[in-house]
């Protein structure tokens, strides 16, 4: 072994070792909670050029975000050098985009085809159902979207999905999809869900074509395994092929981990992966170099109470850290109450030098528990972002603009014509857009190709032939510019011709003083484009050309995941709250896993099926492992509802976690769920006969087993649901419920 090969190995414990070096058949990894993979991945791919003879452009390593892309793009250049910029590193959505760009020909597309987000998607779907006389309430744009995207992501088509509806339900959604699919051909659109079917399609399409991509990509790696859809599946499989001329496949990923069924992953994938490989190896990672001993236990003492692990259920994650603290527990009161504690213990850890608040984060299941933490915290004077709010790409004023770009590279783009054909206003109201939409229908165009045919609509009135024609040479003149100049110019010309920001800045609303700042800073994101262009793209075949097709790609690829804050790189640090879905993969010094509550988490809506009960423990499991040194796990006795406080017993995952290893800030952990979890943790709720229920009225002495003497001061509800407002004395009166609470008349 050289030095070189020896400096690839070092530091690597016998498993990651094994995983570096593994060829030939194909490889699982098995990659627990702060494992190490994404070293192990990166040494893997730099052991493939400098011991194995591969060459950059052989390798195809496939992540869910970008930002781990990147990351893994400048890991491997510190191990090798600036060759290995030839690869395909590279999200699912990316590659496949690469893929298509190229071979659109081969479906009689226009390579300048748009991409259609889950807002634009959305906006067509609403005009179709407008179309079809129904009604948007009882069926949403939202719920064709997301049964299309389900079918789009099991590879049914709408011809498919036509054949197989058995009745009237499945019989409107095909036939939605079916104009959705061709509102879509017309566009010269693609929605985030064809990217990788098309992909596929034209894989399977053009056995040659896929012989050359399965010739090209000798060694292909695939990131979060688990988190793949049927779609991505069959393209890793058309990718990879079978038989001699295979490809070298390695994949990632924990069965534990899989949190992302809503979004069409099924866990098969990874469960089976010996099934569909059968002779793949597998190795486990078990070593945790992220947390203490003390949170490693709690979390597998959670997901063991799953039995659909497949090879997970063997690993038994351990750490050299050191046992660490206890995990602290808190009960609040109510949702007010737990906020109030977690920002209090915040002050008490950044106040002894035990944690910064850019490595603090908040996770809960809902995002619209974040409101009770932003108001104790904005009283408190923390900072804090939160992640999961109006994105910058998605605010009004970015996506007009936008819109006018994408018409620029695709003079079909529907939506994007229809949303900003009268913004700013020029009189083309709703009668001469009815009327453009009856003559697209009856000549078989695009809407913005009928805008150019606009005197073959009698209908429209001469003001607004007049702003059609002014709107289509605004986007003419911009389209010429794109042909010579970068982004931010063409951005700049359609900001002038429209007179966008005038508009803005003439405005008498104050919110409209932020919104010109964001258009300002769309040309400055555009003007970074180029800049990055002109030093090169991530790798050498595919440097980024400053065009506007180039931009726009680039913007429609920026995902959720990729605008998490870097906790070293904000200046004092902001505490971050978020969902525990976006949490994945993230790790923080100091973790709140908050409404750990029966109905909150586990979620109600996931409470009467096993298998969904058991992908809310491993979110559960993925909150626990989050975090390093500081876990705390707090819930509320009662959450207001409906303007109405509900009682909520604890969630039975706390139920699964070893007493020992928790130490609650109330004299005893709270009551658990009836039924739920393990009996050494605390006591069963104690359900009373409803003839042992004390009859109260306003004014009565009670005693409460914990919080002792009070004053019942309202009362609401009857039989089981029979509630009291209880003033303690030490503060807010309680709410309880009676057949639950231990109270008794005095």
């Amino acid at each position: 072994m050289n030095d070189a090969s020896a400096a690839l190995l070092s530091g690597l414990n016998e498993p990651q070792r094994q995983a570096v070096e593994h060829s030939g058949s194909p490889l699982l990894i098995v990659a627990g909670a702060g494992s190490g993979k994404t070293r192990v991945l990166t040494h893997r791919i730099a052991h493939l050029l400098a011991e194995r003879g591969a060459h950059p452009g052989q390798i195809l390593a496939i992540t869910f975000t970008n930002k781990a892309a990147a990351e893994m793009r400048e890991r491997v250049e510190q191990l090798v050098g600036t060759r290995s910029r030839a690869m395909w590193v590279m999200t699912f959505h990316s590659a496949c985009l690469r893929i298509l760009r190229r071979e659109a020909h081969r479906l009689g597309w226009k390579s300048n085809f748009s991409i259609y987000d889950a807002d634009d998607s959305r906006r067509l779907l609403t005009q179709i159902i407008k179309e079809l006389g129904l009604d948007s309430k009882k069926q949403s744009p939202r719920w064709f979207a997301a049964e299309i995207s389900r079918c789009k992501n099991e590879l049914v088509g709408p011809e498919q999905a036509a054949a197989v509806a058995e009745d009237a339900r499945s019989r409107l959604i095909a036939d939605v999809y079916a104009q959705y699919d061709e509102r879509l051909r017309l566009a010269g659109a693609v929605d985030f869900d064809d990217i990788i079917g098309t992909t596929v399609h034209l894989l399977r399409s053009f056995p040659e074509l896929a012989r050359s991509y399965r010739m090209r990509f000798r060694h292909v790696l695939v990131d979060e395994y688990q988190d793949t859809n049927h779609a991505q599946y069959v393209l890793v499989r058309e990718l990879v092929g079978t038989g001699d001329d295979a490809a070298e496949l390695c994949v990632v990923g924990d069965a534990d981990q899989s949190i992302y069924a809503f979004r069409g992953a099924t866990i098969r994938n990874i469960i089976e992966f010996e099934r569909d490989y059968p002779d793949a190896k597998t190795i486990l990672l078990e070593q945790n170099y992220r947390s203490t001993q003390n949170i490693l236990d709690a979390a597998d003492q959670v997901i063991r109470n799953n039995r659909n692990r497949g090879r997970a259920a063997e690993k038994k994650l351990f750490s050299d850290l050191g046992d660490g603290p206890s995990i602290l527990g808190h009960t609040g009161d109510n949702e007010h109450d737990e906020a109030a504690w977690v920002a209090g213990r915040i002050d008490e850890l950044a106040d002894a030098d035990q944690t910064t608040f850019g490595d603090t984060a908040i996770f809960y299941r809902t995002n619209a528990q974040s409101r009770a933490f932003e108001e104790v915290f904005v009283r408190r004077g923390i900072p804090y972002k939160v992640v999961g709010g109006v994105r910058f790409y998605e605010r009004k004023e970015i996506r007009d603009l936008l819109a006018y770009l994408k018409l620029t590279a695709n003079p079909d783009d529907t939506v994007s014509a229809r949303r900003v054909v009268n913004v700013p206003k020029r009189g083309v109201g709703d009668r001469a857009v009815d009327e453009i939409e009856a003559l697209a229908a009856r000549e078989r165009i695009s809407f913005p190709a009928a805008l150019r045919r606009v005197d073959r609509a009698p209908g429209v009135s001469a003001r607004a032939r007049g702003g059609i024609e002014r709107f289509c040479e605004i986007i003419d003149a911009a389209a010429a510019l794109a042909e010579e100049a970068p982004p931010e110019e063409v951005l700049e010309r359609l900001i002038a011709d429209t007179g966008y920001l005038e508009g803005l800045e003439q405005s008498g609303d104050p919110r409209d003083e932020g919104r010109v700042e964001n258009v300002q800073e769309l040309v400055a994101v555009a003007h970074e484009f180029t800049e990055q262009a002109a030093r090169g793209g991530p790798d050498d075949e595919a440097d980024l050309t400053p065009d506007v097709a180039s931009f726009l790609e680039h913007v429609a690829l920026v995902s959720d995941a990729d605008s998490i804050p870097d906790p070293e790189a904000e200046d004092g640090g902001q505490v971050t709250l978020m969902t525990l879905h976006t949490a994945k993969g993230l790790e923080f010094d100091t973790v709140f896993l908050t409404g750990m509550d029966d109905g909150m988490f586990p979620h109600e809506r996931s409470m009467s099926k096993d298998g969904d009960i058991e992908e809310e423990r491993r979110l559960a499991y993925v909150g626990l492992t989050r975090a390093r040194k500081h876990l705390h796990l707090t819930r509320a006795g009662t959450r207001n509802v409906f303007g109405r406080p509900e009682f909520y017993a604890a969630s039975r995952f706390l139920a699964e976690i070893p007493s020992g290893l928790v130490e609650w800030s109330e004299s005893a952990p709270p009551l658990r769920a009836v039924g739920g979890g393990s009996p050494s943790f605390g006591q069963p709720i104690a359900v009373r006969n409803p003839a042992d229920v004390p009859s109260l009225e306003v004014g009565d002495r009670v005693n409460h087993d914990k919080w002792g003497l009070g004053r019942v001061v309202e009362l609401k509800g009857s039989g089981p649901r029979a509630q009291a407002r209880i003033d303690f004395g030490d503060g807010e009166p309680k709410w309880v419920i009676l057949r639950l609470a231990p109270v008794s008349k005095l």
